[in-house]
């Protein structure tokens, strides 16, 4: 809810405020399941909205999709309002885009397997550093004769590829193991088996349509539909890390904003970082840190501020706690540490006010006008002004049918990519090419009295008229691997 120009989150002995300019300076909401974090969460996006800030946040239990249409009256929430003494609220419902990786209840969302990467595709197949090693090599190969990787048939008919020409290809990339490419390909089975190859492919997401407002102004809030997602962990990490680094690559240097340019909530955020090698876990940092002179502001919500790396928390400067609790040990440990992140307040113990906070009620610590940390205060969250439920099909989808980039996302595009490039140029093989097998067949090898030419040489004069105006003779990536948008 704003209130003169400020994001009011929520009242102790006084309004708690969040200031827009500092937004941008990431936050984290933590807390115990049930104590309020998706609340909290609804109650910034729906002022960010309000503001005129776009808004991306991933909706795991279904519940968020609510703040698409107005709340309604309730005893609790009225007898919140009394309690906080807040006059003229109005319930509201906010403008809401619709996403799903796998095109059922939203606009389908699609990334080309070029602009993943290799680093991050390591990490959404579980591959082991030799594995990773290889992946990396058939990236190279792939980028340093310009053929274009869109989907995963056409990462298979590379990794064929580098595998059958793994001697010639060793003396200038390095070792390449036929048993690690082996592994690749298992591994591409299985996330198939998730469906990730509906999310590998064209027209991939242009990162601007997340980044819009409606007519009156308000910034949409672009929701992921996730319930399904959520059950392949890793393709849903990656792909949040991945927006991520498309909005590092894509957004000029901002400086100082009155207001950010997109605040970005990840939700689950202890996915991002599990079982993440050393090297992914850098970049992290790197991203998370620079992203803010983007004017992009990044929110974890999570259970516990030690499911994020000290590297990455040091840098959450707003924070919004719910309560702890405390069976075991171990989980004391937690509270303790979360209550030291806080500025203390001489009026409370904040380890003891952790655990002591009800529903809706949260320690609470924004950073001010200097981009201090304010002293922690202990506030009852105010109620969302959009609906606590989440709604029906026939909303959801009156909401993607009106939606204006339907057309832009709805059909799969298939150009000419690496699988027709590293086709037999026989007329036989480019009129069965013209349907992509689901395992595209190994390259024949051709029969001739001279040298015969690799796939890559014969088509290299192709590629560069076909492609080469578009991404060049070689590719440059950024900071996660992602092709750098220029």
């Amino acid at each position: 809810m704003l209130q003169n120009g400020k994001i009011w989150v929520g009242k102790g002995a006084d309004p708690v405020y969040l200031l827009p300019t500092m937004a941008n300076r990431h936050g984290l909401i933590a807390g115990a399941t049930g104590t309020g974090k998706t609340v909290t969460l609804k109650v910034i996006a729906e002022a960010f909205s309000d503001m005129g800030v776009p808004v991306f946040a991933a909706d795991i239990k279904g519940d968020l999709a609510g703040i698409a249409v107005a709340g309604t009256p309730n005893p609790k929430v009225e007898e919140r309002l009394r309690t906080l003494g807040i006059e003229g609220f109005q319930y509201a419902g906010f403008p809401v885009r619709f996403w799903d990786l796998f095109g059922e209840a939203g606009h389908p969302v699609r990334a080309t397997v070029s602009d993943m990467g290799a680093l991050l595709l390591s990490r959404m197949l579980g591959l082991n550093d030799t594995q990773a090693g290889v992946l990396n090599i058939t990236f190279r190969v792939a980028d340093d004769n310009g053929l274009l990787l869109l989907d995963l048939a056409d990462l298979r008919a590379m990794l064929q590829y580098v595998g059958d020409h793994a001697s010639e290809l060793t003396t200038r990339y390095g070792n390449v193991s036929t048993q690690s490419v082996g592994a690749i390909l298992r591994a591409l089975l299985t996330l198939e088996d998730q469906g990730g190859a509906k999310f590998f492919g064209e027209p991939a997401l242009d990162i601007s349509d997340w980044m819009q407002v409606d007519p009156q102004g308000k910034g949409y809030i672009n929701i992921l539909h996730s319930e399904k997602l959520y059950m392949s962990p890793a393709l849903y990490s990656t792909f949040l890390l991945w927006m991520l680094s498309e909005l590092f690559e894509v957004l000029p240097e901002a400086g100082d904003l009155q207001k950010p340019r997109l605040v970005f909530f990840f939700d689950e955020a202890h996915l991002l970082f599990k079982d993440a090698p050393k090297a992914l876990l850098e970049k992290i940092q790197q991203v998370v840190r620079l992203i803010r002179s983007k004017g992009v502001g990044v929110y974890f919500v999570t259970q516990v501020p030690s499911d994020v790396p000290q590297e990455v928390l040091g840098q959450l400067g707003n924070r919004v706690q719910h309560a702890l609790r405390a069976f075991t040990p171990a989980d004391q440990k937690f509270v303790r540490a979360a209550a030291r992140s806080f500025r203390a307040n001489p009026n409370f113990d904040s380890e003891k006010t952790i655990l002591e906070l009800g529903t809706g009620e949260a320690l609470v610590s924004f950073l001010d006008a200097d981009g201090k940390p304010s002293i922690a205060e202990r506030a009852m969250i105010l109620p969302p002004q959009s609906s606590f439920s989440a709604i029906d099909d026939r909303t959801r989808g009156r909401i993607i049918s009106s939606s204006l980039l339907g057309p832009k996302y709805e059909n799969a595009v298939n150009r000419k990519s690496a699988f027709e490039m590293l086709q037999s140029e026989s007329p036989a093989t480019r009129e069965a090419s013209q349907e992509r097998p689901t395992a595209p067949k190994r390259v024949p090898a051709r029969t001739s009295g001279r040298k015969p030419r690799t796939p890559l040489e014969a088509t290299a004069g192709s590629m560069m008229t076909t492609i080469g105006r578009e991404v060049g003779r070689q590719i440059i990536r950024g900071i996660l691997g992602s092709i750098l948008k220029r």
